[in-house]
């Protein structure tokens, strides 16, 4: 697969080219953006695969909420409906995808919305009777037809955009320049214990700009695991045989968190769709052992027949440190905008 992706270096440097001439074009109006009149907040990525988006988004809706009327707009990947859906009663996991399904059952005080095309799906939710005042944009850094007001831009620890290269060779989707937009980078999924020093050496390598904020997270594990009616302490299934499984994009510390020797843990693919033959796979395998998964796979699975042995551990994303700095700013440009 490495030598593969050397071999398809030139069709990476023909990538970037078009990648940077389409921003370019963005960047001197000549490609239209649309702007709108609340505080529209993007947050999203430079490269393919899982920097902790979903936990960010998390952290803003209650960070938000309690002040303001929230949105949250993604595209929901992998759904089985098409075009702008707004989350009601009757919604699951195949008609939102399972993340903004995930928005939907925790946070049930918002707005949740779906729709490849962001600028429909803005206009649609600001002509609904009930108008949200500010909109969070999931995933949505490349979407440059939306103008956001605001944009946050993640990259993992271990995999920084800095480190990295153009698809296909590497898995940037656009090139390292685009970082520029971001008015805060945040460096997810950290070692708790993240030194000072090893900041400052992150900081020298993304060649931040005087403008930009720079922040450090990491992924913090619930003590407990959870089913449809129960909660556990971590502490008394640490030891127990289980079965966890993963359909996300890098399981190895959902993994490392909770098994034993004894466990088995099974992966899938990042958003997979588990098909009946799947269910019978895990129920096979799993026989009278609990199930133990990602929030993210719980919502697609919790209507299956694996609900009486299935548990999910949730996940918050928290910061190293200057978390006020963080909050201020997010709801300073809020508050003024908002004003405007």
């Amino acid at each position: 697969m490495k030598i593969l992706r050397i071999l398809l270096f030139p069709f990476a440097v023909l990538y970037g080219f078009i990648t940077s001439i389409r921003n370019f074009l963005f960047d001197k109006g000549i490609l239209k953006s649309t702007s709108f009149d609340i505080p529209v907040i993007a947050v999203g990525n430079l490269s393919v695969g899982g920097t902790g988006k979903t936990p960010q988004i998390e952290y803003l809706i209650r960070l938000l909420s309690d002040k303001y009327k929230i949105a949250t707009l993604s595209r929901g990947y992998k759904r089985k409906s098409e075009g702008f859906v707004l989350a009601d009663a009757t919604s699951n996991a195949e008609i939102l995808g399972d993340e903004p399904f995930q928005f939907y059952q925790k946070f049930p005080n918002i707005q949740v919305a779906v729709d490849v095309n962001r600028t429909n799906g803005i206009t649609q939710l600001l002509s609904q009777e009930i108008k949200p005042q500010i909109i969070l944009l999931d995933d949505a850094y490349q979407h440059r037809k939306v103008k956001a007001g605001f944009y946050i831009l993640l990259t993992s620890y271990d995999d920084l955009y800095a480190d990295d290269f153009m698809l296909p060779t590497g898995n940037l989707r656009e090139s390292r320049s685009g970082a520029s937009r971001a008015k805060i980078v945040i460096v997810t999924k950290c070692p708790k214990n993240l030194s000072d020093e090893k900041q400052s050496e992150i900081w020298e390598k993304l060649k931040l700009n005087s403008s930009q904020q720079l922040y450090f997270t990491f992924i913090d594990y619930d003590d407990a695991i959870y089913s449809q009616d129960e909660k556990i302490a971590v502490s008394e299934i640490r030891n127990e045989s289980k079965l966890l499984l993963a359909g996300i994009a890098k399981p190895t510390p959902f993994f490392d968190y909770l098994k034993n020797e004894n466990d088995e843990c099974l992966t899938f693919p990042d958003h997979h769709h588990f098909s009946e033959k799947d269910l019978e796979m895990i129920q096979n395998k799993a026989q009278s052992r609990k199930i133990i998964t990602t929030e993210k796979d719980y919502v697609r699975l919790k209507d299956s027949k694996l609900i009486s042995q299935l548990y999910y551990l949730p996940i918050k994303s928290k910061f190293i440190n200057n978390q006020q700095n963080f909050d201020a700013t997010i709801l300073e440009y809020t508050k003024n905008n908002l004003e405007s």
